[in-house]
């Protein structure tokens, strides 16, 4: 039975050296998915591009080294160097350098994915870009080699772990009445942004398996944290159920990597004596924490202290908010998910043609990740994140005016802009732009067991109406005559 930790931990070296690869593992995800998306979403000529956000948003609100230069291939250049230090720490190079080299590297990288959220808009304001912040941070103070770990730090992942799954359970029980009566699964298998291969399954589970889906939920999220702040091995069985069952919602659909960093977060509560048990290897003697070490994690941990403040009063309040950032560093944040679960799942389809209606052939567009062809299997996309899609999904549930990228996306299409086609799975227009474009709004089900056998379909949908009506581009004397 390990002891309660203190200054240093040395019980916690496995810990850390799994922990940091994990956490490194996900900052390369998340540096490649803004390779990959932010110049088609937030670029020069994007949807909703970051040179007109940073002059209308000062630094002190948004800290972000754009706020100096900002260019696609500068992005990219920074995007890239992410990306190098992330395969560092997974490739335990930090490992064999100084200890200060450790603390450097995880600072870049904090500092350079925050840069990318601060002007990211409405396409990073998700909770797991600040959960993924916020453990960053702390991760840069845990130290690395051979060195012992800060007991400090331990406890501080703990907090952080202890906040999100706590947060996320009363946010629940606050919110939608269907998690006290324990029906939401019901539907929320159906309904989440973005179902995954087997969402299909989980939804035609026995209610009675989706009640105590819920209720395990609940014990893992309101009952299971408090055990990480006891000696083990009890931190450790809080810890286990907070993997199994976040590792149940990553079997059950795509929630980017809001599970995985909480899966990260929670190897925290395991000891090296549990551990070496998958992982058997360990140095024969650990460097001793140095003093200056001491120092800074001293300092760190009252600084969350401090900050503490506001995301307890929230947990505490009626009122709670959920996913919500205190200061412009998303360090100690608030967090929670799904308080509230749909109970029907709407679709947006673009569709294009190339003639003229009444008598158009419309054809439509697939995305990646989100239901579109009934025939289309869901499939497996996190811990990557596709941000369009989500904000798809979110769009669908609300009207196109108050989703001002949307209008920009259909101008896109109708360009045929190569860079906002790649963040689709397939345009139907490889060749020549399409003269129009319209979004329609389908209400999406999934089919029964019966159905699935028949047509071979996931989904059942119905046309509920129309979205946005034809959209053209003016040509140059149709504008000329509109001036």
């Amino acid at each position: 039975m390990s002891a309660m930790v203190g200054l240093e931990a040395p019980d916690y070296w496995l810990t850390r050296w799994l922990f940091e690869r994990a956490l490194g593992l996900l900052y390369l995800t998340a540096f490649l998915v803004t390779l990959d998306q932010f110049r088609a979403l937030l670029g020069e000529h994007g949807l909703l591009p970051v040179p007109r956000f940073v002059h209308a948003v000062g630094f002190r609100r948004a800290p972000s080294v754009f706020h100096l230069h900002y260019s696609d291939s500068f992005l990219v250049a920074l995007s890239w160097l992410g990306v190098v230090g992330s395969a560092a720490v997974v490739l335990g190079l930090l490992d064999v350098a100084p200890p200060w080299v450790s603390i450097a590297v995880w600072l870049l990288l904090w500092a350079l994915y925050l840069s990318v959220v601060n002007v990211g808009q409405t396409f990073y304001a998700f909770g797991w870009e600040s959960l993924l912040l916020e453990a960053g941070l702390l991760a840069a103070f845990f130290g690395g080699g051979r060195m012992t770990p800060p007991g400090l730090v331990l406890w501080l992942l703990r907090w952080l772990l202890f906040r999100v799954e706590l947060g996320a359970g009363l946010i629940k029980l606050r919110g939608d009445p269907c998690w006290r009566d324990l029906t939401c699964l019901y539907y929320h298998h159906e309904t989440q942004p973005m179902p995954n291969p087997l969402s299909w399954y989980f939804h035609h589970l026995p209610k009675s398996v989706h009640r105590a889906e819920v209720l395990g939920n609940h014990f893992a999220q309101l009952i299971a944290p408090f055990g990480l702040f006891f000696p083990q091995p009890v931190a450790s069985v809080a810890g286990a159920i907070i993997v199994v069952t976040q590792g149940w919602l990553v079997l059950s659909g795509n929630f980017s990597w809001l599970n995985f960093v909480t899966i990260a977060l929670a190897i925290t509560a395991f000891d090296d004596h549990l551990l070496g048990r998958v992982i058997p290897f360990k140095p024969d003697a650990l460097a001793p924490l140095p003093l200056w070490w001491q120092v800074l994690a001293a300092a760190l941990t009252l600084l969350v202290v401090v900050l503490s403040y506001w995301p307890v009063r929230n947990i505490l309040s009626r009122r709670q908010l959920m996913n919500f950032s205190f200061n412009p560093f998303h360090f100690v944040n608030t967090y929670g998910a799904f308080g509230s679960i749909t109970r029907t799942r709407y679709e947006i389809v673009i569709e294009g043609t190339e003639d003229e209606p009444p008598r158009a052939r419309w054809k439509e567009y697939e995305f990646k990740g989100k239901p579109g062809n009934p025939k289309r299997r869901p499939p497996q996309v996190a811990p990557y994140h596709l941000r369009l899609d989500w904000l798809m999904w979110f769009a669908a549930m609300s009207t196109p005016w108050q989703h001002p990228w949307l209008l920009t996306l259909i101008e896109k299409l109708l360009a045929n802009d190569r860079a906002t086609i790649r963040l689709l799975r397939s345009s139907p227009f490889a060749d020549r732009p399409p003269r129009y474009v319209r979004a329609l709004l389908y209400r999406y089900r999934f089919t029964s067991a019966d159905e699935r056998r028949r047509t071979g379909a996931w989904w059942a949908r119905t046309l509920v109406g129309e979205y946005l009506p034809p959209m053209r581009l003016w040509s140059a004397e149709e504008r000329c005559e509109g001036e």
